[in-house]
Parts: structure tokens; sequence; C-alpha cells
């Protein structure tokens, strides 16, 4: 079976996901909570759970963090070890997730899927938004919202460098658990 048809199996399995609990760990400590919009972005919610549920985002950092904006992170490739300087730039083993844009808007605590400027080239990276991004309507896929702490988002450490990223040692998701 393809990757993409094991993508769309997932899809249509009985145990299908319904949110994710991330730990946070570094200058933000505590747990998010994330309800994913499966109706919404079933292909977008079933990659992510999957590389969720084999424990792919486990020690990834928040790479890119732009004051009232968002936390972006979820490379798996390049966003976990000693040296996360390539971390924005990788993805995972999965491929591509054609996008499934939607009328919901970017407002505080709803979680998107980061992409290049392909609009089909969305793969494991995510990030939360810190405030509305209206901007971002109808450009990138909608996955899910923040239910419970977003006082642990609004800790998380903020990029001081280029286009947001973060210098020195940034915060990371210690473990992430998907919940039904």
């Amino acid at each position: 079976m393809s990757k993409l048809g094991a993508i769309l199996a997932l899809v249509a399995g009985p145990a299908f996901a319904s949110g994710l609990e991330i730990d946070i760990a570094g200058e933000a400590n505590g747990t998010i909570v994330i309800d994913l919009f499966e109706d919404t972005a079933p292909l977008h919610v079933a990659q992510i759970t999957a590389i969720a549920a084999e424990g792919s985002y486990d020690g990834v950092v928040f790479h890119r963090v732009i004051k009232g904006f968002m936390a972006q992170t979820g490379d798996v490739q390049h966003g976990k070890g000693e040296d996360t300087r390539r971390a924005g730039t990788g993805s995972s083993d999965l491929p591509d997730i054609p996008a499934e844009f939607s009328d919901k808007p970017f407002a505080r605590g709803i979680v998107g899927m980061a992409r290049s400027q392909n609009p089909n080239s969305a793969n494991s990276q995510f990030f939360i938004m810190f405030d509305q991004g209206d901007f971002l309507n109808g450009q990138y896929t909608v996955v899910g919202e923040v239910t419970s702490g977003m006082d642990i988002v609004d800790q998380i450490k903020l990029g001081t460098g280029g286009n947001g990223s973060v210098v020195g040692t940034p915060d990371m998701m210690q473990a992430v658990r998907v919940t039904e």
C-alpha cells in the first residue's frame, strides 16, 4: 500500500483521532490540548495523527515563533536533536498533502498547516495562532484549535532571529499524544 493509501485508510478507520495532547518544555512548560477538525481537513488530520502516533513529533522544537502571530513546529526531519539550525526546512517520510482550504478563519488558538509557496506542499509542520490572521484565510489549511493551554502557548520562547527564527535553545514538544 502506498503511503498516501495508508493515510486514506487512517481517515476511513474507526479509531480516527479527535485530538492531540502536547507536553511543552522550555520557557513554556505545560500541556496544550488540541481539538482536530477531521471533517474540515481529513487528510491533514490523518497525517499529523499518524506522525504523532509513531512518536515522531516527540522532541521537535518550535523553530519559528513570531510575537502576535504564531508559533511553528513539526519539522520531524530537522527539528530535534543537538543541531536544529535547519529546522523549518524538512518534513516527514510521508507524502505532501493536497490543500484542504475551508471557511474557518485563522483566529487565536487555531492550528494551521505550514507549507511552502506551493499550496499542496503541507506535510508535518504546523503552527498555532497567537492572534487573528485573516490574511491566512483560504490560503492555508486549518486543522484544529487549542481547547486548553493557550496560556502555555503564550509562554513559548519568541524568535528573535530572521523571520521569527528562535535563537539559542528553543522550546519543544516533549511528548505528543493522540486522543480519541
